[in-house]
């Protein structure tokens, strides 16, 4: 394990009754979990029940209204987000951005400069940009600039970028949205290996395939509240879980 990913505690993320509100609508419900080094999470929920909302709070794109968030034995409630970042905490988005003028070694390059603990100078960034583009299978992408990738392989810089800034914490929003089978089990590997690295992570997803396959925890959230957090195989059988996320006589298939 690289010595910035080295645990001060069993726990690293803790939320406590987090809340959020958008003109009197309550996106947020005093939300509250632990994370501890090393888990995969996932975080699931059906359409607006406050998932991409909470990832913006715990990476500081939002401020919360009421609660705490404790990241690393440190309070990190509504610092802003590249104090967040410097802390290690990174995150992917649902529509990805890259640099599209840049080429896909630049793209995490940018990345090396931020971040818990920057480049030192250009050729430790270029080195250590490859070895990001090797892990995340985009190291034969020779194309000149990234708005050149397909979808998937812009999905993998979205990764790239955001592990270039050396997280502890990975939050990924999304990422196999518009994948096909062989496609996500190929970001399923990916995740599995990003984890294995010593990095914790969040996962957003819809794939409840995936969700299954890699979580080691699962989170359920309904209309901005935690329904359910349990193992994959209690969450998907969760009475509650079944009739908020498909509706009342249905099932949860892998």
């Amino acid at each position: 394990m690289a010595p910035w990913l080295t645990p001060l505690s069993m726990t690293l993320l803790e939320v406590e009754n987090l809340s959020k509100t958008f003109g009197g609508v309550l996106a947020i419900n005093r939300v509250s979990f632990t994370l501890n080094h090393g888990e995969i999470l996932g975080l699931i929920g059906p359409n607006g029940s406050g998932k991409t909302t909470l990832f913006n709070l715990i990476s500081g794109l939002l401020k919360p209204d009421t609660g705490r968030i404790r990241f690393n034995d440190k309070d990190v409630t509504g610092i802003p987000a590249y104090k967040i970042c410097q802390c290690g905490i990174a995150r992917t988005f649902q529509l990805v951005k890259p640099f599209n003028q840049l080429s896909p070694l630049q793209n995490v390059m940018v990345g090396r400069a931020y971040g818990s603990d920057p480049a030192r100078n250009t050729r430790q960034a270029h080195i250590e940009a490859e070895q990001i583009l090797a892990l995340t299978g985009l190291i034969g992408k020779r194309v000149p600039v990234a708005g050149m990738l397909g979808l998937v392989d812009r999905k993998r810089l979205e990764i790239a970028r955001a592990l270039a800034t050396r997280p502890k914490l990975l939050l990924l929003d999304e990422m196999m949205a518009g994948l096909n089978p062989t496609e996500v089990e190929d970001a399923m590997r990916l995740i599995k290996g990003i984890r294995d690295s010593g990095i914790t992570v969040i996962v957003v997803e819809h794939v409840m395939k995936a969700i299954v396959g890699i979580s080691d925890r699962v989170i359920v959230l309904n209309v901005g509240e935690k329904i359910a957090d349990g193992t994959p195989q209690e969450v998907v059988s969760n009475s509650h879980v079944i009739e908020a996320y498909l509706g009342k006589g249905r099932h949860v298939r892998d």
